[in-house]
């Protein structure tokens, strides 16, 4: 038995799971949860039937990790220490992870769903604008290589994926800090390998259409 299963679909957050447990060097097995007929077995580890969700068979007890960001820390913690943060690194280590879970993706789902935010209630919103806080992020990596300056964590699994599908889909524009740093990212072991798994996938599911 693998330490890890992963609940995921190719065509989901699951990718970014995926590439942390790459990363991260874990040991685990795949489960494919198609939208329509969801597994009692995922819907008895989250109710919410969300992908991705990790659970980790450790020490003879199950421990169910769901919510992206923090699947890629716990792997992080768990396996890869020199995925976590330095002391210098702590501050930007997880400003840059719950940006990217909070404003960031409010930002882009808001906008994706064609909402918008009357100006008067801007302050209530996480992200303010759209427009803000991509220019904030643009600033955020203007000055440096990776989220915690020039070396590689967690933290770039899971901010590096908004990037990269985002100029990938149209969500984020492609400006040169954002393009730059995704040649970066895709030149991983890790990411190749990953990804690799999740394209073959959604190939044979297309195949199967």
């Amino acid at each position: 038995m693998a330490d890890y299963t992963l609940f995921t679909n190719p065509m989901s957050r699951g990718q970014i799971a995926r590439w942390a447990l790459h990363e991260a060097g874990a040991d685990y097995d795949t489960q494919i949860v198609d939208w329509h007929d969801k597994s009692q077995e995922l819907l008895e580890v989250n109710p919410m039937g969300k992908v991705p969700t990790l659970v980790h068979n450790h020490n003879g007890h199950d421990h169910v990790i769901t919510e992206t960001a923090a699947i890629c820390h716990y792997l992080a913690a768990m396996h890869a220490p020199e995925l976590t943060p330095k002391a210098e690194e702590t501050a930007d280590y997880f400003r840059y992870f719950f940006f990217a879970a909070g404003p960031l993706e409010q930002a882009i789902i808001a906008r994706s769903m064609g909402w918008t935010v009357p100006e008067d209630k801007e302050a209530m919103a996480g992200f303010g604008t759209y427009e803000r806080t991509v220019d904030t992020l643009e600033t955020l990596f203007s000055d440096r290589e990776y989220v915690c300056g020039e070396r590689f964590t967690m933290a770039d699994v899971y901010v590096g994926s908004h990037i990269v599908w985002g100029m990938d889909f149209g969500s984020i524009p492609k400006r040169g800090v954002f393009e730059n740093y995704a040649v970066r990212l895709r030149k991983r072991t890790a990411y190749e390998e990953a990804r690799a798994i999740d394209m073959k996938l959604i190939e044979e599911a297309q195949g199967k259409a």
